[in-house]
């Protein structure tokens, strides 16, 4: 690494920038020159792509001690809101990498949602039933801002670099690391790395310069997504129309190339009085010509009348016309180059599952990269973030799949049975349960996972091993996952009298892995939602997804359920 100093990655922007500042605001970039020798630098790691989830994952790194090298094709965030829904298990995430805070504070909270057809309130639903949670089940935040945040806590490490205007231009794969060449606007330099992660989104180059491709399906239908200004007074939920009456476009009416004749329409409040709405064109639609102010205003102004009853005056900010697709790389893991984000995956943006989805991924991988490079945990760690998110990339794209199918109908029959279940959800709970408007983004049950040790114990509840884990309050003004956040492995002690349990988890750990103990009472939400007794042990992985669970392990069963969870094989196991 070059010892002239980095960039300050934020400079300039702040927590409290405005939307104007943070989309026009150039981040500095260092020339090629200052970084170029005759034995190319050699990081630990470098993360490709500095979008939500890239920054996440160089964040997570970088406050676990890692050093790490971040580099960007572009010296700007995202233009537009892009991404706004922001589920309740990222915001968790964004807690321990401490800009949860921030991301909450600008962000719009929901919970509620609610389905038309055909002008007529069929339902609402709740996302968040039950209380005792700290965060809500999403906010709306623009893309740009949570990016900018992303980019202001990055500039708090000083062993975190972030290299603007550097292009990945050629890889090559090594028995020890990962070559990269790197182009600049003033020349190339090739760097070294032990690791490299890609994710520069869904047209990923890194992808490329492997040979590698996503596989999936492509829906035949455009959607006009556009962001507008106005003071409406409307609350903050998710509304969702099918068929509306004041969206008929003559594109969607004569049915797309499969038959489809639906229409929809999707409505969602941002910060700053900004609203996201999305249209169902047809496939039939010409996208330059549906971005255009002229198409649009009149599609606003409709949707208005029918949501207020009246016009208002509003401002296009900003909008784009995509096309559905739930496509994903066969592995995410291809040597010493892993794949997150969507340059692994991709989903249509119905459910939220793509930027969620995501932070997941780096939120899975980064406590598993940190313990390989200290030689904590097996290198064989690093196939199960192949695994376990492939899997949930298999789940987004079902839900997405599944969604697409009941929103754009694609034969006769699939819209009669659409229709039928809609008329039939008006007064029936068993048909909302098959309405789909877009299964929204949860947090994958990692219930497969070869790092999980299955219960010895009887237990009742969700908190089963591969689960993530749930937050409670616990009753001091503290929250159940803020005090696993950062802590590596945690064993949750549920017992007012713990000597025991406390002394076979430390005896356990010993010379494994460090496991914070948290020690709670037997009473509870917390107890509760863990289905816990005196002397109940529940062990949390890094990334706060239950692992092991025990009513009284002894220091064996402790230490077997680590080294499984850090990948290194038992050749006697007894399971804990």
């Amino acid at each position: 690494m070059s010892s002239d100093p980095a960039p300050t990655a934020a400079a300039g922007l702040s927590y409290a920038s405005t939307a104007a500042q943070v989309q026009a605001h150039v981040f500095p970039s260092c020339g090629a020159a200052s970084l170029s020798s005759a034995a190319p630098a050699r990081h630990p790691v470098v993360v490709v792509g500095a979008g939500p989830v890239g920054l996440s994952l160089a964040i997570d790194l970088a406050q676990r001690g890692q050093r790490v090298l971040l580099l960007d094709n572009d010296d700007r965030l995202s233009t537009g809101s892009r991404a706004i829904c922001f589920a309740q298990r990222t915001l968790q995430v964004w807690d321990r990498l401490g800009v949860g805070d921030a991301m909450c504070a600008k962000g719009v909270e929901w919970n509620l949602g609610k389905v038309f057809f055909r002008g007529e309130l069929l339902y609402s639903f709740q996302l968040l039933p039950e209380a005792g949670h700290q965060r809500p089940a999403f906010i709306n935040l623009q893309q740009f801002y949570a990016e900018a945040y992303l980019a202001v806590r990055a500039a708090d490490f000083p062993n975190l670099e972030i290299r603007w205007k550097h292009s990945v231009v050629g890889l090559l794969q090594q028995p020890d690391g990962v070559q990269l060449d790197i182009s600049t606007p003033d020349g190339r330099y090739t760097l070294q790395a032990d690791h490299v992660v890609a994710c520069d989104g869904s047209r990923s180059p890194l992808r490329a310069l492997l040979g590698q491709e996503s596989q999936g399906r492509v829906f035949r239908d455009r959607f006009l997504i556009v962001d507008v200004t106005m003071a409406a007074s409307l609350p903050a939920e998710r509304w969702f129309w099918f068929d509306p009456p004041f969206h008929r476009p003559p594109e969607a009416r004569a049915g797309s190339a499969e038959g489809g004749q639906s229409t929809s329409v999707l409505l969602h409040r941002q910060p700053d009085n900004v609203w996201r709405i999305d249209f169902q064109l047809g496939w039939g639609a010409d996208p330059e010509e549906e971005k255009k102010p002229e198409r649009i205003r009149p599609r606003v102004a409709a949707m208005m009348r029918a949501a207020l009853g009246r016009e208002l005056p509003f401002q296009i900010e900003w909008a784009s016309v995509y096309t559905f697709a739930c496509q994903r790389m066969p592995r995410f893991v291809h040597g010493r180059v892993l794949f997150a984000g969507d340059a692994a995956h991709g989903v249509s943006p119905f459910g939220a599952r793509g930027a969620n989805s995501g932070v997941q991924d780096a939120d899975n991988l980064a406590w598993k990269l940190d313990l390989v490079l200290r030689g904590i945990a097996h290198p064989a760690l690093l196939d199960s973030y192949g695994s376990e998110r492939e899997a949930a990339a298999d789940e987004n794209i079902l839900a997405s799949t599944r969604a697409t199918d009941f929103i754009t109908p694609k034969s006769a029959v699939s819209q009669l049975f659409r229709d039928a279940t809609l008329a039939l959800a008006r007064h029936h709970a068993f048909a909302r349960r098959l309405v789909n408007s877009g299964r929204l983004s949860v947090p994958t049950r990692l219930h497969a996972s070869p790092l999980n040790t299955p219960d010895r114990d009887d237990f009742a509840g969700a908190m089963a091993p591969g689960a993530p884990a749930v937050d409670a309050p616990l009753g001091d003004g503290r929250w159940l996952l803020r005090q696993t956040a950062g802590a590596g492995f945690t064993a949750l002690v549920f017992d007012d009298d713990s000597a025991a349990a406390a002394a076979a988890v430390a005896a356990g750990a010993e010379g494994l892995v460090p496991v914070r103990q948290l020690h709670l009472p037997a009473t509870g939400l917390a107890a509760q939602r863990y289905d816990a007794r005196p002397g109940t042990v529940v062990l949390l992985r890094p990334d706060q997804h239950v692992c092991a669970r025990w009513r009284q392990p002894a220091p064996a069963n402790i230490a077997a359920a680590l080294r499984r969870a850090l990948g290194w094989p038992e050749p006697d196991d007894q399971n804990a």
